[in-house]
């Protein structure tokens, strides 16, 4: 069956394959999922399944592991059967792949079988098997590549939970999409997985109340909205939040980092009149970002937004060792920056 035949972006100009989204993967004879973001890796992969068994049933599906693999077993499972039943063919483990299977792999691609789709999943995490990835993205086995790469910014998981509700075609308030991220901010998977869950259950929009009625723990003891409120002024609910996020294990460093952020976000914004977008084109922002940035700085000004940015400099360095009692350091960051308050207020 031929890829599809989007052609590669000039991000990835060095591979002469056509390269797939995640969310839209399908089938080839080799099919290529690379990169270290496992949960978009797994849709890849289950969604090249569920698009060859739709167009039959009786697909065969078999697993494989790279690196222990037993000579042969590639072409064993890729042959045709008796009755030529169309076969998938998932193997793990590629960048920590055996002698026998990079040899085998390799050959493999100078005649794959007809009917058959082999998924080749490279985490990146190693050089190994570049001999074979290299082969893949020359067009050699006439393949597609699905590329995975790391979410680690706050922008990059907004902008996937935003693309879970925008596949499932369901609608999600702005408020409430960045309640749910900020409650999983630190595991992806747990944020799909709460995405799936209030796109199943809930009917309608999904409003920052539903987020909350669902995930009000969470949202409760995220960094973000111990800085949200104090920048918001609301200094009982922000020292509040504070406590229940420590109680909850939350790290110091991560809850300086997300004041120091959001002030900073707040920085680059400040006095600017431009267009939400131009301003975001201009900056390397996102148009949500500038908005948020531009409602955070009511009630602010230059003398408190930099008296601010100082406070979380001086908690940064005492959560990193500065200090004895980094409960202290925060609790004062907080006071100054919900109060607008100078140090030795």
């Amino acid at each position: 069956m031929p890829p599809a035949p989007r052609r590669a972006s000039a991000k990835t100009a060095r591979s002469a394959i056509p390269q797939l989204s995640w969310r839209a993967p399908q089938p080839a004879p080799i099919v290529l999922v690379s990169g270290p973001e496992d949960v978009c890796a797994e849709r890849a992969i289950a969604g090249v399944r569920d698009y060859l068994r739709a167009e039959d049933p009786t697909l065969e599906v078999s697993d494989l592991r790279a690196d222990d693999y037993a000579a042969g077993t590639l072409l064993a499972v890729t042959s045709p059967s008796l009755f030529g039943e169309p076969r998938l063919v998932r193997v793990t483990g590629v960048e920590k792949c055996s002698d026998a299977f990079l040899a085998e792999a390799v050959s493999y691609l100078a005649g794959p079988q007809d009917g058959a789709t082999v998924v080749l999943r490279h985490t990146g995490a190693s050089v190994r098997g570049k001999k074979l990835l290299d082969a893949i993205r020359a067009g050699e086995g006439g393949g597609v590549e699905i590329a995975c790469p790391a979410i680690k910014r706050d922008s990059d998981r907004f902008d996937f939970a935003a693309g879970e509700f925008q596949t499932a075609k369901k609608r999600i308030a702005p408020v409430a999409l960045r309640a749910l991220v900020s409650a999983f901010a630190d595991d992806l998977t747990e944020l799909a997985a709460a995405c799936q869950q209030l796109i199943a259950d809930v009917p309608g929009e999904v409003t920052e109340q539903v987020v909350e009625r669902y995930y009000g723990g969470r949202v409760e003891i995220s960094s973000f909205t111990v800085a949200d409120t104090a920048i918001a002024g609301r200094y009982g609910d922000a020292l509040i939040a504070l406590r229940h996020a420590l109680a909850s294990g939350a790290d110091p460093v991560p809850l300086v980092a997300a004041f120091a952020m959001k002030l900073r976000t707040m920085a680059r914004v400040a006095g600017n009149r431009e267009p939400s977008a131009a301003l975001a084109a201009r900056l390397g922002m996102k148009d949500w970002q500038v908005d948020r940035a531009r409602r955070d700085l009511a009630g602010w000004n230059e003398s408190s937004l930099g008296m601010a940015i100082q406070a979380t400099a001086r908690a940064d360095a005492e959560v990193k060792g500065g200090s004895r009692d980094a409960v202290f350091a925060l609790e004062r960051m907080v006071t100054v920056i919900a109060t607008r308050a100078p140090y030795g207020a």
